[in-house]
């Protein structure tokens, strides 16, 4: 009997001895075959973890007898290692996974439609942490995407944060932007403007793009597809970063971040604060900026987490406009006709500012092993706007403004006071402003309905109220600015002359600041606005929600969604019963306003119910080869500034509710040397509404089509080849067949929003232009030991057409390829190996390639004219970047 209870104790000391165990292992990139540092290892079922140092070794304290470790790293699918020891448990391999983003959401689990959280496949590419920080240089997070299927980027010459980018051939307001699962396109038109959102790069934990019908459960319509930004939350362990970047025309940019990790009690903190600032490739294309980020994580149990974060990046940055390929070939590709100096100090008449402060407070509730709620309460509020002009512009022979005439002139003025349209010629720089206050709320309930199905319910909230006016931001020697304008009555036409008279609003005599910080904390009287002054509420309610039968060998799904928005314009400024004349009546009675009394004239309300609904199914017949087939239909109400007629209250009766049917399949293998997809899709998008833009002689116009249809149908491949370790090939093709269908009503304003043509046209087989149609690339990385690695992109574009609307006969723009090439240089520092330092190469178009990025016209070549590379040279648009560079030094503890 004693032999059996010393054996007794002796199991007991031993499973204690364990309790207390640790185990270590290293963590290895399957893809590449070096570490993965900060790897992060979890003791499935608890809190317990830890992360891998520089060489990818990993020491775990464990109380269990037995267990599974979970390792993830983002970008590459995680892996379970059971343990019944304390010990090594070995090299980990972690495959990498184009679809992975999802061990990056530390918040809002049920809200970010990630590819993961649904079996039913999608076309979808992720970008991880890594790909952002080593090759964004100075380029807007647009650019980490152009090396996936169907994505097309233009703009960058316009100037810091305006590209454009364009998913299987559709605008960016057909592409659904989201941050954190919180919808960012702009409520009024759809538009996405990534100045405002250039940190990006520095707070996000990965991108995932999903191609066409996608997985947002939302009731937003991915007609394009939809591109999740998932930040940074707050971190589980102490640390932080530092880094620095300089690159091409004297840009540089540093970073600082710290994370307090999670304390016992459930506390935890991130911060991260940048700056950057540079002269910009253009000339006349300066910019400055900040980005900063704080975030507040509590777990106070196993059953409720929450986080509240906060993030902004206030920028200005002096624009680039498109103009004839004539001028380039004259002045120079890097020519910009925007600035000018005074008495020898630059001056610029087109700044973008703005400042776009972004809160959102997550909370997600475990209710039982069967059931989860998210919910993120989240708010915007959005200051800024572009400069321009008002008034009679000068220019020098070169084409650029001429400040030093244009103060001559204003001196000439009487009394120093500037009347738009008067007999005296004057100038001013004024800004069109834009601000919001958005506040939205969007909650999703998770339910298990057993071993197979899965169930989400949920609803989205959005309320809007935005300001759009213009101040002036430079007299230029006046002392006022007033504006002759000839008003509208209530029925949206013009007072005759005699009943009112030609009216002298009211004058402006201060100026504001074009920066982002100041814009913020501004406040705009009304008898300072000039040129126009009008608001609009935009509110939004949606349902949503999906069901999910999931096997090992087949799954299927079904979402829909109900949605319902309202809007009304108010206009302080142009309506005779809402314009202030020197601040008294608008009958000009001289008799002033009541107290707390603003004239104003209020739109018809409009409201608008849409609705989506999409299903899909796949069969995965091993565990290599899986196929999938979805289908979608949504009818979506039309944007806000397209309901409204040219900028005034008169309901524009030409909009309807726009149709878009969308079909795709694909195929995906997977292996540990090679995987790969392929994807078949075809939308149909009637009764829309498409609005572009172009300046010529300095006129901006816009051109809107209404009930315009496009056809976009395509294949799309893409595949990652690991023949040896240390190895990594990447390749994309995609070819698409874009074009318009019928015809449509077609009108055209300036910039001032009078009417300049109005008339109905045939665009059928008309090829949809701004996106190459036919591109491919190849991606190469290789990492030559556990210190160095190199990597180069090419891409190719041919199929690209020029970007001006709806048009039957479109202008094909010049093929052409791009080679883009990197290194880096990573050394642990100290005992610690977790600290460590990297350095970071970029180059950019490496062979420094002359194309055309994009066109805004489509003149086509007669005989006599003056072409480049085919081309007539009257043309409109950008040629793209040449050579750039950037280097970055960071370190990380």
């Amino acid at each position: 009997m004693k032999r059996i209870y010393l054996a007794i104790a002796a199991i007991l000391v031993s499973a204690m001895a364990f309790a207390q165990g640790t185990l270590t292992g290293t963590v290895t990139d399957g893809d590449l075959g070096g570490p993965l540092p900060g790897a992060t290892v979890m003791v499935k079922g608890t809190s317990n973890g830890t992360t891998t140092d520089f060489d990818g070794n990993f020491t775990i304290e464990v109380k269990q007898s037995s267990g599974t470790l979970v390792v993830s790293y983002m970008g590459f699918i995680s892996q379970s290692i059971a343990f019944t020891s304390a010990g090594n448990v070995g090299t980990i391999d972690l495959v990498p996974d184009a679809q992975e983003l999802g061990e990056v959401v530390v918040v809002g689990t049920g809200i970010i439609d990630l590819a993961t959280d649904r079996q039913t496949p999608i076309a979808v590419s992720s970008v991880p942490i890594k790909t952002i920080q080593e090759k964004i240089g100075t380029q807007d997070v647009t650019m980490t995407l152009v090396n996936t299927p169907s994505v097309y980027v233009s703009g960058q010459a316009g100037g810091f944060g305006d590209t454009n980018m364009r998913v299987r051939g559709f605008e960016q307001d057909n592409t659904a932007f989201l941050l954190n699962g919180q919808p960012i396109n702009g409520m009024e038109d759809g538009l996405m403007y990534w100045s405002n959102w250039s940190g990006i790069n520095d707070i996000a934990s990965g991108i995932q793009i999903q191609r066409g019908l996608g997985s947002s459960k939302l009731a937003i319509s991915s007609v394009g597809g939809t591109v999740n930004f998932v930040t940074k939350a707050t971190e589980m362990n102490e640390g932080g970063f530092g880094y620095a970047t300089v690159a091409n025309n004297n840009y540089i940019k540093t970073s600082a971040g710290y994370n307090t990790g999670i304390s016992d009690k459930g506390w935890g903190m991130s911060v991260m604060l940048s700056h950057w600032q540079g002269d910009g490739y253009n000339e006349g294309n300066f910019g400055e900026g900040q980005t900063y980020f704080i975030s507040v994580g509590y777990r106070p149990n196993d059953s409720h987490n929450f986080n509240f974060l906060i993030t902004g990046a206030p920028q200005f940055h002096d624009q680039n406009f498109t103009k004839s390929i004539s001028s380039y070939l004259e002045y120079g590709r890097r020519y910009n006709n925007n600035w000018g100096t005074f008495q020898g100090q630059y001056m610029t008449e087109r700044r973008n500012f703005y400042h776009k402060p972004v809160a959102n407070l997550n909370w997600d509730w475990n209710i039982n092993s069967t059931t989860n709620l998210s919910t993120v309460l989240y708010a915007s509020w959005g200051n800024g706007g572009g400069t321009g002009n008002l008034g009679n512009r000068i220019r020098t022979a070169e084409g650029r403004i001429d400040y030093d005439a244009i103060y001559a002139q204003n001196a000439q003025v009487t009394n120093g006071a500037g009347v738009n349209f008067g007999d005296e010629p004057a100038y001013i720089t004024r800004s069109s402003m834009n601000l919001h206050n958005w506040y939205g709320l969007i909650s999703n309930l998770e339910k298990q309905l057993g071993d197979n199905l899965t169930w989400n319910i949920g609803f989205d909230l959005r309320t809007y109220y935005g300001k759009h006016f213009r101040v002036v931001s430079d007299f230029h020697g006046l002392n006022s600015w007033s504006e002759n304008i000839r008003l509208l009555d209530q029925n949206n036409n013009h007072e005759p002359y005699g009943t009112f008279g030609t009216y002298k609003v009211s004058t402006a005599t201060e100026t504001f600041k074009p920066s982002g910080w100041e814009a913020a904390f501004e406040s705009y009287p009304e008898l300072q606005k000039t040129d126009y002054s009008n608001d609009e509420r935009i509110s939004y309610g949606g349902l949503f929600t999906q069901m999910e039968y999931a096997t090992d060998t087949f799954s299927a799904f079904f979402q829909g969604s109900v949605s319902n928005q309202y809007h009304q314009r108010f206009d302080y400024y142009q309506y005779a019963d809402a314009a202030l004349i020197n601040g008294t009546s608008p009958q000009g009675t001289g008799e002033p306003l009541p107290a707390g009394i603003e004239p104003g004239v209020d739109s018809e309300k409009v409201n608008n119910f849409g609705y989506n609904a999409k299903g899909g199914f796949s069969y995965t017949p091993t565990s290599q080869h899986s196929f999938y087939a979805n289908v979608g239909y949504y009818n979506r109400q039309p944007y806000h500034d397209n309901i409204y007629l040219n900028f005034t209250n008169q309901v524009n009766p030409l909009t309807e509710n726009e149709k878009i049917f969308g079909l795709e399949a694909g195929y995906n293998y997977s292996s540990s040397m090679f995987s790969g997809s392929i994807n078949l899709y075809r939308t149909s998008w009637k009764d829309r509404v498409a609005t572009s833009s172009d300046v010529v002689d300095d006129v901006v116009t816009y051109t809107s089509d209404f009930g315009t249809e496009q056809l976009h149908q395509g294949v799309e491949v893409d595949f990652k080849f690991r023949p040896v370790a240390g190895l990594s090939i990447n390749g994309f093709a995609s070819i698409g067949d874009w074009v318009y269908k019928g015809d449509a009503v077609s009108q055209v304003t300036d910039e001032n929003r009078n009417v300049i043509s109005f008339e109905s046209e045939d665009y059928d087989g008309g090829k949809v232009g701004g996106a190459a149609q036919t591109s491919g690339g190849l991606g190469v990385a290789y990492r030559i030991n556990k210190n160095f690695s190199v990597d180069s992109d090419w891409r190719y574009y041919t199929d690209l057409y020029s970007d001006v609307g709806a048009i039957k006969e479109n202008l094909k723009l010049p093929t052409f390829s791009l080679l883009d090439a990197g290194a880096t240089f990573s050394v642990p520092l100290g005992m610690n190996k977790t600290k460590q330092l990297k350095i970071r190469a970029n180059v950019n178009n490496v062979l420094n390639h002359i194309y055309i990025s994009e066109l805004t016209t489509a003149n086509f070549v007669e005989p006599g004219d003056e072409t480049y590379k085919g081309i007539n040279v009257s043309n409109q648009g950008y040629f793209g970047l040449g050579r750039t560079w950037n280097v970055t030094l960071r370190y990380d503890f």
